[in-house]
């Protein structure tokens, strides 16, 4: 490992600190050492940074590695790489493994081998076990053996009784909860999202309301309780709107959406291309509109990707196909494209939503250039175009919903425990 890595005249983006200048950054002994100005650092690895922006590794608080049990689609290490390669250098990894991430020996046995990767791995462990809504997990032993958050994700815990229980006992444990919202009822059987395009298609729909009652659910346990609560991966113009009504009311809730909402609606299932399905499905444009809206003002705090890989032979048939598409490698150009690029987001608040919000949320170091902070950081290239090839990906897998799409601004490099994880050709 190089003990010293100076990046020169670099644009040092953190807004963690309210930083947003041309200057030099120090990495030594896996932290950060200096930051700002000229420094002299005689002996250091040096990389001409000019043009660049050099920003906090991201941090993507909703990843699913599928490790253990479904290796063929994704690993921990095929997953941390396609992460190195999106900038992200610390992620969440969700519960829905096989068997779930329920017990405290997985968790254990997923941070040692997650030791060699090259991103921080964190564990979101299992609300209930086997995620069946039927008896809560020992959260306290989970957390001892290194969880930082508990969901249930991929399905909801449909048990209201025991989402309560989650709520009133994470909090003093440090556990943060993450909620995956949903009415199954409403949504059974629903492959895309309901409404013209579903109907023209002659496709299952996934009512809007599937998720908003989900959501309505959650709020009102976290407010009746007065517990943290983290939303996942919002979608609707309605779900949004009730966030926006709980903070106001002082709830303590925090919320995410994904990058295909933010550039994708459901016309994209127009191709029948089933890369282009996830759940929630992708919206219509309003909602589409609601969440740029949401992310400006603060309504919601974070951008995670929900990186779900599948198997092309998987993904091959539109109507029996799983649910989700990969997103961490894309990450930061698919939301520099929808976001920065058009003028409704500086790339600094861009960087709070993607790196010092989530590891905020969390509790976990990271998210910040400061001095003494663990040695993460991602060299981007704002100008830089480029088409998204899903043959040159990192991971595993290959269900992009961005794939021959023109994206701008790039990862040029990510380090991580002062460590190069990653270097563009």
């Amino acid at each position: 490992m190089t003990e010293r890595m100076v990046f020169r005249s670099a644009r040092l983006i953190d807004p963690s600190q309210g930083l947003d200048e041309i200057g030099d950054l120090l990495l030594e002994n896996g932290a950060v050492a200096a930051v700002g100005g000229r420094i002299e650092a005689p002996g250091a690895e040096e990389t001409d940074a000019r043009g660049m922006a050099l920003l906090p590794g991201l941090v993507d608080m909703h990843v699913h590695l599928r490790d253990p049990g479904f290796t063929q689609k994704e690993d921990l290490f095929s997953g941390c790489r396609a992460a190195a390669a999106g900038g992200v250098t610390s992620l969440l990894a969700m519960p829905n493994t096989n068997p779930a991430m329920d017990s405290p020996a997985l968790v254990r046995d997923l941070l040692r081998r997650a030791e060699a990767a090259d991103a921080r791995v964190y564990v979101a462990a299992a609300i209930t076990k086997g995620l069946e809504s039927r008896e809560l997990c020992g959260l306290r032993a989970l957390r001892e053996a290194g969880a930082v958050a508990v969901s249930d994700d991929g399905r909801p815990v449909t048990d209201s009784r025991l989402m309560a229980q989650a709520l009133q006992q994470a909090p003093a444990l440090g556990l943060r909860v993450t909620a995956h919202c949903e009415d199954l009822s409403l949504a059974r059987g629903g492959l895309m999202n309901e409404g013209a395009v579903s109907r023209e298609l002659g496709v299952p729909g996934i009512p809007a309301a599937a998720e908003d009652c989900g959501t309505a659910r959650d709020l009102v346990l976290a407010k009746d309780l007065g517990a943290p609560l983290h939303v996942c991966h919002v979608s609707t113009a309605a779900s949004v709107g009730m966030i926006r009504a709980a903070k106001a009311a002082g709830v303590r809730v925090t919320a995410e959406t994904c990058p295909h909402y933010l550039l994708l609606t459901e016309e994209a299932l127009r191709a029948r291309n089933a890369d282009f399905r996830m759940n929630p499905p992708l919206r219509t444009e309003q909602d589409r509109r609601a969440l740029l809206a949401a992310l400006q003002d603060g309504t919601l705090d974070a951008i995670a990707t929900d990186h779900a890989p599948h198997t092309p032979e998987e993904k091959a048939d539109f109507l029996h196909a799983p649910n989700g598409s990969i997103g961490m490698e894309t990450s930061l150009a698919a939301c520099y494209t929808a976001l920065v690029a058009p003028g409704l987001m500086s790339l600094s608040a861009l960087v709070e939503k993607m790196s010092c919000a989530p590891a905020r949320i969390l509790g976990i170091p990271g998210g910040t250039l400061r001095v003494g902070a663990p040695a993460d950081a991602v060299l981007f290239d704002p100008q830089e175009t480029w088409v998204v090839d899903p043959a040159r990906l990192h991971g595993k897998s290959r269900n992009t919903p961005f794939a021959g799409m023109r994206l701008q601004g790039r990862v040029r490099m990510t380090v991580c425990r002062g460590r190069t994880v990653y270097r563009a050709d």
